[in-house]
């Protein structure tokens, strides 16, 4: 998630910066001869302040060709230290084993959809402003306007509830079947007018009715949460012993995921349960040691500056010497519609 500034990002001006900057790289804190992932390239925000921070080596990845291609001349400025490449972080071992990468020093994960998508209105990520119904963060595979008219109305309704925690998901989704049979849904402003009319709208209501609405398909249409569980599990099986974990969250669904990886890899866990005895037998060595027991949040002047900001939530790790450990995505909260069928 992006702030929207006149500073400079990947190569020339950008009207975007990472939320929460100057927090992601103390908590990183690189140096020189390291190599950091940054699994969400966006606008290269992250990454361009690693790189001014030490003379460390940064791998951008990104599933979004359009900022692969707005990241080259950033490569350029810093030759030899930043590789971009094309692609999910949840497969950043096999990116890395194809650089020739056996272990990293750091990764840090910004959670989420970018200012520079939510303001572009062909992208159909936002309800802000009419273009067509995509949600797309990379550039192949059906588009939101494909779940809303082909998904049964149960499947619709579960999606709301699960992904975008709407209390009134059946009626969003009767609403959405019935106005589909009359013309196809294909536009944002189309769905956001439908969802606005089942919920009403209050004129003093800071948040527009169709949001959760927005996020559940996004969520959905991406895989954004098993994307998450994967991506941590990847990062804790590439990190080195003393490299760090950084993760930006944005609502609670991810932040839920980020907090339970840390709390599960952070503490050993007792074997049995608490209707057998204790054996004093207790579960794998911690393979994180937590940097702060509670998550940060951005500071009151970049709430001001950015009200995006305002939901952020830091969580961060140190790697251990520890075995990685097995990845549950059940024990991790994922909603079982994490993952389109």
């Amino acid at each position: 998630m992006m702030a929207s500034r006149g500073d400079r990002a990947a190569g020339g001006l950008a009207r975007h910066i990472p939320v929460m900057l100057s927090e992601v790289v103390e908590t990183l804190n690189p140096t020189s001869g390291e190599t950091i992932i940054d699994g969400t390239f966006g606008a290269g925000g992250y990454t361009r302040a690693i790189l001014d921070s030490s003379d460390c080596s940064v791998v951008a990845i990104d599933r979004d060709p359009r900022a692969v291609v707005g990241g080259e001349e950033l490569a350029e400025e810093f030759p030899g230290r930043l590789k971009l490449t094309l692609g999910r972080f949840a497969e950043m071992e096999a990116i890395a084993e194809a650089l020739d990468i056996k272990a990293v020093n750091g990764v840090v994960l910004d959670l989420g959809v970018s200012s520079m998508q939510l303001d572009e209105a062909e992208r159909g990520f936002s309800f802000m402003q009419d273009g067509p119904l995509d949600m797309r963060m990379g550039a192949s595979g059906p588009t939101a306007a494909d779940i809303v008219n082909e998904q049964s109305e149960k499947t619709l309704a579960d999606i709301l509830f699960q992904l975008g925690e709407e209390r009134r998901s059946r009626a969003i989704a009767k609403a959405i079947v019935a106005a589909r049979a009359e013309a196809a849904i294909t536009r944002t402003g189309q769905l956001a007018d439908i969802v606005e009319k089942v919920l009403g709208r209050k004129r003093d209501e800071a948040k527009h009715p169709a949001t959760r609405t927005f996020q559940a398909l996004r969520l959905y249409l991406n895989s954004e949460l098993a994307e998450l569980a994967e991506g941590l599990a990847a990062a804790e099986r590439l990190l080195a012993p003393g490299g760090r974990l950084v993760v930006v969250t944005f609502h609670s669904l991810e932040d839920r995921i980020a907090k339970r990886f840390f709390a599960t890899r952070s503490k050993p866990e007792p074997k049995g349960s608490r209707h057998l005895p204790d054996t004093g037998e207790t579960g794998p060595a911690p393979s994180f040691d937590l940097l702060g027991r509670k998550p940060l949040g951005p500071s009151k002047q970049e709430i001001r500056d950015n009200p995006r900001s305002r939901s952020a939530r830091l969580r961060a790790g140190i790697r251990t010497q520890a075995p990685a450990q097995p990845v549950d995505l059940a024990a991790l909260g994922l909603p079982a519609l994490a993952t389109p069928a």
